[in-house]
């Protein structure tokens, strides 16, 4: 037993991480990526390669995608829920100390109940119907695939769902659907402009540091989508560092994203918005500010990534009219996100799958402003 719970310690000394976040968790989310790399764990992309899920966020409403994700986890697993930034360590040491125990003996299976059976029965039947046939754009008659993209997908935005139809590798059309947001949300990224609509106090270095946190966020899940991991990673340093109260220069990475030719040929020409269909969508922010494709939307956030960190320091009061948050205005009826959302409806269609993601990520649209109390706020 010694060597056996030897061996144990050893095999999850570094646990790998799946980390998911629940709508309305993306600050516990932020605090559990920078704790996760403070410790040097290694966060993984599928159930399958990880040891530990860790779960950003208060659960409510339907959560059964987190328990298809914990389902798929290989033992030694462990699972862990943060509820507030402030349980991240705690939590996190809890859950790496579940790794090490001895694994408790499964009970020996029921025999199978025949209800369970015809459940499963017309699961089958179900998948059966899935594919369909088609015609492609090409003339040719292939299968058309019904695909769910979400919520749990690597660099994919928390609580966004794609009921995707696909033939071959092209999107022939993408339903939006949202996971419902817990009562009370509040929009982190938002959350100082929205103050400020209230009358609060709020400093333009407040403002300034959420924006440009917000699209280093942004850019870390374009680029990861993208394959360029190690820019990825600069761009997540440089966000947990802005959150976290420093002031990184953002100068060198932003000049190296920017002059990449390998990221302008992998992405140039993707998902065109031009500036006349968004204004018709209701966009506001830098999707309407590109009036171009993907990348022209990443060289937007790359600029008020520059600017923004120009205004750190600067304790004088935001004022009430400056409601540009890092999506667009917060002051309209409709929250910026809406509308990203209804663009990405028109923009998937006949993409490929793969193009797809880098489009998503492009616009990135923030599931949280959907909150009741968050449109309450905007009035």
């Amino acid at each position: 037993m010694g060597l056996r719970a030897a061996l144990r310690r050893a095999a999850v000394a570094r646990p790998g991480v799946l980390l998911v976040a629940r709508p309305g968790g993306t600050a516990v989310r932020l605090a559990a990526e920078a704790e996760v790399r403070r410790r040097g764990w290694p966060q993984v992309a599928a159930p399958a390669a990880a040891n530990l899920l860790v779960v950003a966020g208060d659960g409510a409403g339907e959560d059964g995608w987190v328990e298809a994700v914990w389902r798929q986890v290989p033992a030694p697993r462990a699972r862990v829920t943060l509820p507030a930034p402030s349980s991240v360590a705690a939590r996190l040491d809890a859950g790496a100390a579940l790794l090490t125990q001895e694994p408790v003996p499964s009970a020996p299976h029921a025999p199978a109940d025949p209800t369970d059976l015809a459940d499963l029965a017309d699961l089958h039947a179900a998948e059966r119907v899935m594919a369909d046939r088609a015609d492609d754009r090409d003339g040719l008659r292939l299968d058309v695939l019904h695909l769910p993209l979400g919520p749990a997908l690597a660099d994919w935005p928390c609580g966004l769902v794609l009921d995707t139809a696909l033939q071959g590798d092209v999107v022939q059309r993408a339903d939006v659907r949202c996971l419902p947001v817990p009562e009370g949300t509040q929009p982190y990224w938002n959350e100082p402009w929205l103050r400020a609509l209230r009358g609060r106090a709020v400093t333009r270095d407040e403002a300034a540091r959420r924006r440009c946190a917000a699209h280093l966020d942004s850019l870390g899940r374009f680029l990861a989508v993208s394959g360029w991991p190690a820019a990825a990673a600069s761009a997540r340093r440089l966000r947990d560092g802005v959150v976290a109260g420093a002031a990184p220069d953002p100068g060198p990475f932003v000049r190296r994203v920017s002059r990449s030719r390998t990221l302008r040929w992998l992405t140039a020409g993707l998902g065109p918005l031009p500036s006349s269909r968004a204004h018709e969508l209701g966009v506001t922010g830098p999707a309407l500010v590109a009036d171009g494709d993907a990348l022209d939307r990443v060289h937007v956030w790359l600029d008020d990534v520059v600017r923004s960190a120009a205004d750190f320091g600067d304790l004088r009061p935001l004022s009430r009219t400056e409601a540009q948050g890092p999506r667009g205005r917060v002051d309209r009826a409709q929250p910026p996100s809406a509308a990203l959302l209804l663009a990405l409806e028109q923009l998937l269609p006949g993409a490929e799958f793969a193009a797809a993601r880098l489009i998503v990520a492009s616009l990135d649209p923030d599931v949280d402003e959907l909150a009741p109390a968050s449109r309450a706020a905007r009035g």
